[in-house]
């Protein structure tokens, strides 16, 4: 049993205890979770875009950094081996990451595809253990079950557990207490704090603020007055007190929906790339869909081979979520932009001024029976995607992007991997697809 003065001191130490999880390598680490003939070598993934999108620690010592190109990386490490990004595998993995921590405590934050925040206060009695060791025990979990390692953080408020995440990555475990804070602040440069940017950095040194622990031995009251709310909210944070909560609700709220799409080899065909954008559409609409949003415009946008981007936007006369109303206004401005036999590499959609659809009001001119019909025959769709896979019907403008591969190479889009928890052997059997046409 804990016993009183044990209680006391992990009160004074973790009056909240939030652990933060940070998928070491994340996407990498997922390629050599199901290619363990993979572990030990430098793996990057990206060859869809000719870029690092991920990389694993081996690469990472070998020089190579996120961003740069392709042919670069092969001069520096010719035995590197390249991936293309495979987001339905890393997506999953991420899945079960979190399915993993709600084994633990129902508090948590879903921050990213590889990481999150877990409120583990008041668990000790339940679960029969300490902060650290639920903590451990979680990391113990994840690292075993997924196949490669996460780094956590202990600590009493969110921004000192991203800090203690970091402290000894990878796979790694750090437990910042109360008593504890001010010597890991002392070795730590603001710029490495979490949500301080180069100005503010700059901004920082320039009052004599070298080090976190410089920022939080200032008065309060000076930091009021030499600083705005978010970092008088992060002084209050490396404090140790609990100011930014966890958000554990999904997000139903946004400015904007954007998807794109890179692909190679580039293209410079406009059937394909229309197909290209029809589908950016379909996925757009399906998460406003999800989310009871509409837009008022729409933005079309191409990227070439040499990463020159071309944008166009418009408005849209009735808000909608539903592709077909929106697919015109895409061919339009698709042709407003493409220049013939210039090869493209990326397209992208994003649906602008969202709007819940319950404000949007039916026009005197416009047809309520065909809206109606568009909500019925839009409901069945999802249901079938939710039952069949995303894309069990679309439209066949967008067929084009299922009969040709996104990229070629060593892999397409068959991973070879067993199902995970999250999927259906359904959705990756070779099933026609259905095709609408409204």
């Amino acid at each position: 049993m804990i016993g009183a003065w044990e209680t006391s001191k992990h009160i004074l130490e973790f009056p909240r205890a939030i652990a933060h999880i940070d998928g070491d390598a994340f996407f990498a680490s997922c390629e050599t979770a199901l290619h363990p003939e993979l572990r030990g070598r430098a793996v990057v993934t990206g060859k869809e875009r000719g870029i690092a999108s991920s990389l694993s620690y081996e690469a990472k010592r070998r020089g190579v950094r996120r961003g740069m190109m392709l042919s670069e990386i092969k001069k520096i490490c010719p035995d590197v081996v390249i991936l293309p990004s495979d987001y339905e595998t890393y997506s999953l993995f991420s899945k079960r990451m979190f399915e993993i921590m709600r084994r633990y405590t129902g508090a948590i934050e879903e921050y990213g595809i590889d990481e999150g925040f877990a409120d583990l206060t008041g668990m000790r009695g339940p679960l029969r253990m300490s902060y650290e060791e639920i903590a451990r025990a979680m990391k113990k979990a994840i690292d075993e079950e997924l196949g490669f390692t996460v780094s956590v953080g202990l600590a009493p408020s969110k921004s000192l557990a991203k800090i203690a995440s970091k402290w000894q990555k990878p796979n790694g475990f750090t437990s910042i207490p109360g008593k504890a804070i001010n010597g890991y602040l002392s070795a730590l440069p603001v710029e490495n704090l979490w949500g301080v940017g180069p100005n503010t950095a700059k901004y920082m040194n320039s009052l004599g603020i070298v080090t976190a622990y410089d920022f939080i031995s200032k008065p309060f009251q000076y930091v009021c007055e030499k600083f705005s709310k978010p970092h008088q909210e992060m002084w209050r944070e490396l404090h140790g007190e609990y100011v930014w909560p966890l958000v554990t609700e999904e997000k139903t709220s946004y400015a904007s929906i954007s998807k794109t799409k890179t692909f190679t080899p580039p293209s410079s065909d406009s059937e394909y790339l229309m197909a290209q954008l029809t589908r950016n559409l379909e996925n757009a609409c399906i998460k406003a869909r999800r989310h009871g949003l509409v837009a008022k415009k729409i933005v079309v946008y191409l990227r070439t081979q040499h990463f020159a981007d071309a944008a166009v936007e418009a408005k849209i006369t009735r808000a909608s979520n539903f592709p077909n109303d929106l697919v015109s206004h895409v061919r339009t401005l698709f042709a407003s932009i493409y220049k013939l036999q210039t090869p493209y590499r990326a397209t992208g959609i994003v649906l602008a001024d969202l709007e819940p659809e319950s404000s949007i009001q039916s026009s005197l001119f416009e047809s309520v029976i065909r809206v109606e019909k568009m909500h019925r025959v839009y409901a069945a769709i999802d249901s079938l995607d939710a039952a069949f896979g995303k894309h069990t019907v679309h439209l066949g403008g967008s067929q084009a992007t299922f009969t040709r591969e996104q990229y070629t190479g060593e892999r397409t889009r068959d991973t070879g991997r067993e199902l995970l928890v999250g999927e259906t052997a359904r959705q990756h059997l070779n099933i026609p697809r259905i095709m609408m046409r409204i």
